[in-house]
This record gives C-alpha cells, structure tokens and sequence, in this order.
C-alpha cells in the first residue's frame, strides 16, 4: 500500500464525524515532508490540524509505516495554494479569482457557480472602443491549469 493512501484512511478515519471538513492533498515528497492539507466548508481550525497530526502520526509510528526519517506537516492550503478539489471551488463561490487555463490565458472573474464539468465565472470583457461589459463564461475543468483566489485589500 502506498504511504498516501494509508495516510488517507487515517486521516478519514479521524474526520469521519466531522462532515464540514474535507482532504485536499496528501503528498509524500521527496524530501521526507509529508503534507497534509485539510479544508473546511467554513474554514480549519489549529486544534483540528493538531488532532489530526497526533492520530496519524501516532498509526505512522506504531505501524512503522515509513522506513526512513520524515516530517509530518498538517495545515490548511495557504493563501497562495491554488484550488484543488472541487469542494474547495463551492466553498469560493462569490469570490474574484484567476483562471490560468492550459492554453496559457489568464482570466479573471468572480466564481458564479461549479458544476461536474466546468466552472462559471463573470468576468468584464472590453473589446476596443466600447465600454466594458459582464459576460458569464464556462471554464471546463479539463482546460484549467490552476485556479487561484484574489484577495483584496479594500
């Protein structure tokens, strides 16, 4: 079994009764880190990274599951982590964000819905000489490369 997917049952195992908290990435790099990045419907807590943290490592050590020195990191994505699961994009609904698709265009607008398939942002779209104007478009998920959310300042 491969290291992530048993620290994936682990850290379901642990987050079973927590309905508003969600795995966006478990990844074992090269380097002995192995990240865990939780989300939740209404943002993570510490303490939940933290218990988190105990119960895996804790099944890490007494399974001697890895054979070699690592670092367990447990943390919500951070503010430049682009969006990874769809979970996370219904969780962004409302907010301005940047769409860079695989055809290397950069777009931006406000995430107006997600769907199986695609996303739909409003973004404002000026052709020479007229005045701008808001047109919905629909992004297949297929065609983005990342997504990332704007924060503003104002």
């Amino acid at each position: 079994m491969q290291i992530e997917d048993r620290v994936r049952e682990l850290v379901e195992e642990k987050i079973a009764d927590r309905d508003d908290l969600f795995i966006v990435r478990i990844k074992m790099h090269v380097n002995g880190l192995l990240e865990i990045l939780l989300d939740g419907d209404q943002g993570i807590a510490i303490e939940d990274c933290a218990k988190v943290s105990r119960h895996v490592g804790f099944h890490l050590e007494e399974e001697n599951a890895i054979d070699k020195a690592y670092r367990l990191e447990v943390s919500s994505p951070g503010i430049d982590t682009g969006l990874l699961s769809s979970r996370q994009y219904v969780k962004n609904i409302g907010r301005d964000v940047r769409v860079k698709t695989t055809t290397a265009e950069k777009r931006e607008g406000k995430l107006l819905s997600v769907h199986d398939a695609h996303v739909v942002i409003e973004e404002k779209v000026k052709e020479k000489g007229k005045k701008a104007e808001l047109i919905q478009s629909e992004i297949p998920f297929e065609q983005i490369k990342e997504t990332k959310v704007l924060i503003s300042f104002k």
